[in-house]
């Protein structure tokens, strides 16, 4: 690969002649090196996340991408990010009656855990149903509330009863929430406290802790894995730093191999343009976005007008051009562009900003101004843009003249508990989709049990367009139900949609698989990693 800077086209029919020229060997790293890769990913053990690396808690990109290495779920993603699961555990999953309501799979033979445990049907019964008991404050048990009951048969073969059609079942049991861990290390009805995680995947890991936060996770071959995948490697270290301009330093010094989430548009800018000594940079397509969220019953935002006019004085090319550059794109939906069900809903209802429409909405509502709003933001967990991010926000709505905005940051374990708890009015977070569905970018917020904890509650979307447009197993045909909730989105603003980012990926040149290292549903795949020759 001797070009610089690699992008990668969206369209998965064009992804495979224009990623084998880039080389990559199927064998190891063969001196048994450890291919060192770094994060901004913060990991803490705390009262307020007891246990990041449970997969009945745990509910964010950084830690999924943990479990992704060391918990093994009956279904994956292709290694593209999109199209239809593939069986990982599981030999075959099907949806064995007409109305996607009985899913049933059987367990690859011979499965074990990484101690030599027999994986069994129990074993999946059990994983899946403790995240349901348990019910965690994470919310991450949401994706599984289409479960009614599970039966087994015997050691391989489990079955999954729906209680309503679910045709975005299969991609559920593609997540770390789905993940089956052995029943003699996760206790039935309490989480897993701390950074021990045991599975079936294709790593062993052991974490390297200080002050109760994660400095270093070592993930090493697991002899016992069977499943689909082929790791490229024996051993990955995912090394954590303070910020984007430490782990590129170490980047630079050779110190680690490759690095990923997050990096600073400044640093994307920089090795696109004028990229250090034997590293290349990479970009391809993403699915991640960033929007405002609101406590609805709260005083400052409970009149919709408010939201509104916020809607429609917040300049969205203008926030990602100035703060993020080229790898950012304006947002007008939850639902992404490039994701079937699309539709620009906010574009369609606000235009462009409008001050005096602003104007007349919170005017209508008898609403007085400014309003004063404190929009909060955390200060660690999506990089170090996020506090510019919001201060373009606060000076598009104070230079409006309606709005009297402060912004303030807290770090993530103590942002999203308050977040959760309903303590901000006004809010910011991103969101990494769990599966590339449009159903993920609207059920995750809208439905019951959220992962918001929203106040916000529609009975049209809940009772009748979710669980429309689950029926649907030809998604083209969902689409009507998923455009008229983010119509409904648009019109009750309970969140604001600001921005669609793309993804990168700078390593040094000897790393192959580089442009398999993460996929477009920002899956951090470290079995693809290997170590090559510098060109």
């Amino acid at each position: 690969m001797n070009r610089k800077t690699l992008v990668l086209p969206a369209v998965i029919g064009l992804l495979a002649p224009v990623l084998a020229a880039c080389g990559g060997s199927d064998s190891g790293s063969g001196d048994g090196d450890a291919i060192a890769v770094g994060t901004t990913d913060r990991f803490i053990a705390s009262g307020k996340v007891p246990a990041p690396f449970d997969p009945a808690y745990a509910y964010d990109a950084g830690s999924w991408n943990v479990l992704r290495q060391t918990v093994q779920t009956l279904m994956a993603m292709p290694r593209s990010g999109s199209g239809d699961p593939v069986p990982e555990a599981a030999e075959s999953c099907i949806f064995s009656d007409t109305g996607s309501e009985r899913y049933a799979c059987t367990l690859r033979k011979d499965l074990t855990f990484s101690d030599g445990t027999p994986v069994t049907a129990a074993d999946v019964k059990y994983s899946i149903d403790r995240v349901r008991k348990i019910h965690s404050d994470s919310a991450s048990y949401g994706l599984l509330s289409t479960i009614d009951t599970i039966e087994t048969q015997g050691d391989r073969k489990v079955i999954f009863h729906l209680n309503t059609p679910d045709a975005t079942f299969p991609y559920k049991l593609a997540t770390p929430t789905a993940g089956i861990v052995n029943p003699a290390k996760y206790g039935k009805n309490s989480l897993r406290k701390g950074f021990d995680v045991d599975g079936s995947g294709p790593y062993t890991m052991k974490s390297e802790v200080k002050d109760n936060v994660v400095v270093k996770t070592v993930f090493t071959k697991n002899p016992h894995y069977k499943g689909q995948l082929k790791p490229k490697n024996d051993k990955v270290e995912l090394v954590s730093f303070d910020g984007a301009d430490a782990m590129g330093t170490a980047l630079e010094k050779g110190d680690i191999d490759m690095m990923t989430r997050t990096m600073s548009p400044e640093q994307i800018n920089k090795y696109s343009t004028t990229p250090p000594e034997n590293v290349n940079l990479v970009e391809m397509p993403g699915m991640e976005i960033r929007y405002l969220g609101f406590t609805t019953t709260a005083d400052s935002v409970r009149s919709k007008a408010v939201r509104q006019a916020m809607a429609q004085v917040v300049d969205r090319g203008e926030l990602a051009s100035s703060v993020y550059g080229t790898t950012a794109e304006p947002l007008y939906s939850l639902v992404p562009v490039g994701i079937t069900g699309h539709q620009n809903s906010f574009f369609n209802k606000y235009g462009d900003p409008d001050k005096a429409a602003a104007s007349a909405a919170l005017n209508r509502a008898n609403i007085t101004t400014p309003v004063k709003l404190t929009l909060h933001y955390t200060t660690d967990h999506y990089g170090s843009a996020t506090k510019k991010e919001f201060e373009v926000l606060q000076k598009q709505l104070n230079d409006s003249g309606l709005f009297d905005v402060d912004i303030k940051g807290d770090v993530w374990d103590t942002y999203r508990d308050a977040q959760l708890k309903g303590k901000y009015d006004v809010y910011g977070l991103g969101w990494f989709p769990d599966f590339p569905d449009a159903d993920n970018f609207l059920a995750p917020f809208l439905d019951k049990d959220n992962f918001l904890n929203t106040p916000y509650a529609n009975n049209s979307i809940r009772t009748s367009l979710i669980p429309a447009e689950r029926r649907e197993a030809d998604r083209l045909t969902a689409s009507k139900s998923i455009q008229q909730i983010q119509n409904i989105v648009a019109d009750d603003v309970p969140v604001l949609p600001l921005w669609q980012g793309k993804q990168y990926v700078a390593a040094r040149d000897d790393i192959t698989g580089v442009e398999w290292a993460l996929s477009s549903s920002s899956v951090l795949q470290l079995w693809e990693l290997g170590r090559g020759v510098s060109e």
